[in-house]
């Protein structure tokens, strides 16, 4: 017994230990039994949802609707933030309007970098993007990538459009865990 506690008493033992201890407590089976294919289809579902994909357009303008359609007032896309006689606020204020035609947010409607647009894109071109710094606004970790879903007012808006918009039909926080387990996983990206 004196042995064995001499032993934890060594600083790099007793470190080795917490960690082994931690990993085992972190593990999910799930996140390393599942393909790439399996860990991303239901982020996939999301991001390619038309609430998603309506901003995240390939174009030089948003689409609307569930059918996106081109964006009504011949809106571009400019700087994200529309051209500089017709910006995104112009319309979409802080939140949904009274009627719930227009959408709103409290950061400010505006259309992610053209670098981020994934419509059209397969699951895997959109991981690819989803996973690059350099086309997915330097978030340089898949926990970055979750931080910004839980706290963009305009990821959130998808969930809460009003109207008769409908919403990703995989339930945000269900998302989340999607996105965690997908990260525990190394972030892998579908073939």
């Amino acid at each position: 017994m004196y042995f064995l506690s001499a032993i934890l008493d060594l600083p790099n033992v007793r470190s080795a230990c917490i960690a082994v201890t931690l990993l085992a407590c972190s593990w999910s089976p799930a996140a390393f039994s599942a393909t790439p294919e399996e860990l991303f289809k239901p982020i996939a579902g999301v991001v390619t949802h038309p609430r998603c994909l309506n901003c995240h357009a390939s174009g030089d303008f948003p689409t609307q609707g569930d059918k996106q359609v081109r964006h009504t007032q011949m809106v571009m896309r400019g700087d994200g933030h529309g051209l500089p006689t017709l910006r995104c606020v112009s319309c979409h204020q802080t939140s949904n309007s009274a009627d719930g035609r227009i959408p709103g947010a409290r950061e400010g409607w505006q259309m992610p970098p053209k670098s981020m647009a994934w419509a059209g894109l397969s699951a895997a071109q959109i991981c690819a993007v989803m996973t690059n710094p350099a086309k997915n606004g330097n978030r340089k970790t898949s926990q970055d990538l979750i931080d910004h879903m839980l706290k963009d007012d305009l990821v959130h808006w998808a969930w809460a459009p009003g109207l008769d918009r409908t919403s990703p039909s995989l339930p945000f926080d269900q998302f989340i865990d999607a996105l965690k387990t997908w990260s525990k996983a190394g972030a892998p990206c579908p073939k």
